[in-house]
């Protein structure tokens, strides 16, 4: 018998950018023999494999699309296809595999004798990061293969997180990034100390990161409706970091409309784009012209848009609260380390919103002019609320931007993987 183990280098955290190297460590051990079992030959001694490859593997599940074309299946990136995809079951297709590198050829382990191999792998930069949806998931495998002599390929499947490079979008905030660090190019310079290296591509990353999600540049909202002002919400930035906290005002003082109770949602949509496009026989469907014979309307634009963008919501953090008789309140609603930042790839784009709900009332009782007529009145007040209110409830999306984070502020420990090959 062989025992396989792998551990991942970085212990702590089993998460990585795109971008960033991986470092795994592969142990090949055959256990003594028993003391009562004595070998009858050499070949009970030793133990023989044949070969062993090491791969990183980014897998899709799409439940939407489980038949792609062939025109889809021939653009992806399947280089390094082995012998060892045969032996994995995993959910899903392989969507982008590194070139497999090989640990050994004919191994011969004797009883009590190990040996020790360090595989490094740098995650693909385009390469969607990990997310596990409704509909798509994507997730990476470091897959140890090896074949025994006679037996079968057998593989060891160790799981990691990915999470996307945050890059500049535009030449603004590249401009920004750089002049950060202007004012040390501006320093005279000293030839008794070494030259400062250049900043690599995820140290680059991290100090747009940085910049990108401190700053705070309020943005004011004015909530209305048919009845009238209802309060403004205050937003004090627009993009976040994973495990930041999302910290906003809503001031009442100015409304003309009674807020009842307020409810605020964390909520991530994931919308399929593409969908009739991507689906074998999606022409000859009832409602969807050929674009040799369509007529390019708005309405039936919208159709097709509408057909090919299906959006599904999850709610994460939630913030409830009954507000009637308060001028200001405080919404605080903490982004979760496990969610998976905003992205986009040709099957599904990841967004991120605040979804409100504001409960309003035009009830001549609740109003604050009858309560000081009263109170003017007499020396004493007593208030009984209302057996019934007659309420309206309004809706609103507002949409934000989230980032990731560095890996080893997320805690993922990543344990020990094994292998037993009988």
């Amino acid at each position: 018998m062989i025992e396989i183990t792998a551990k991942l280098l970085r212990d702590q955290s089993a998460v990585f950018m795109c971008g960033e190297t991986v470092e795994c460590l592969i142990d090949f051990i055959h256990p003594t023999l028993p003391e009562h079992k004595i070998s009858q030959s050499n070949s009970d001694i030793l133990e023989n494999l044949a070969w062993a490859t090491v791969q990183l593997h980014c897998y899709c599940n799409a439940t939407f699309n489980e038949k792609p074309s062939l025109d889809a299946a021939s653009t992806r990136n399947v280089g390094g296809t082995t012998s060892l995809n045969a032996s994995n079951q995993l959910k899903g297709e392989a969507l982008h595999s590194t070139e497999p590198k090989i640990l050994f050829c004919d191994l011969r382990l004797s009883p009590g004798e190990a040996k020790q191999f360090l595989y490094r792998e740098t995650v693909p930069l385009n390469t969607p990061p990990t997310y596990r949806g409704i509909r798509v998931k994507y997730y990476y495998k470091i897959t140890v293969a090896t074949q025994r002599l006679g037996s079968t390929v057998q593989a060891l499947n160790i799981p990691i997180r990915v999470l996307p490079l945050p890059l500049p979008q535009s030449d603004l905030d590249e401009a920004i990034t750089l002049n950060d660090e202007s004012n040390e190019d501006l320093a005279p310079n000293n030839p008794f100390l070494e030259k400062k290296r250049p900043p690599s591509r995820i140290e680059y990353a991290l100090h747009y990161l940085r910049g990108v999600t401190a700053r705070r540049r309020p943005n004011f909202f004015m909530i209305n409706n048919k009845w009238g002002k209802v309060g403004r919400f205050c937003l004090f930035k627009a993009a976040y970091k994973l495990g930041e906290d999302i910290v906003a005002t809503i001031d009442f003082s100015c409304g003309t409309v009674r807020c009842v109770q307020l409810s605020v949602t964390l909520q991530c949509e994931e919308t399929e784009l593409n969908r009739v496009a991507n689906t074998p026989g999606a022409k000859d469907e009832p409602g969807v012209p050929d674009n040799d014979d369509a007529v390019n309307t708005p309405e039936t634009v919208a159709e097709v848009d509408r057909q090919k963008s299906i959006s599904r919501v999850t709610n994460y953090s939630k913030h409830h609260e009954v507000c009637l008789g308060m001028l200001q309140t405080q919404v605080i609603l903490p982004i979760p380390l496990h969610v998976t930042p905003t992205f986009r790839t040709e099957l599904v784009e990841v967004s991120w919103r605040l979804h409100f709900q504001f409960v309003t009332s035009t009830n001549a009782e609740l109003s604050s002019e009858m309560l000081l007529e009263r109170s003017s009145e007499s020396e004493e007040l007593e208030w009984v609320a209302p057996t019934d209110i007659a309420i309206e409830t309004m809706i609103w999306s507002l949409p934000i931007t989230i980032y990731p984070t560095a890996p080893l502020q997320i805690p993922q420990p990543s344990g020990e993987y094994k292998l037993h090959i009988k």
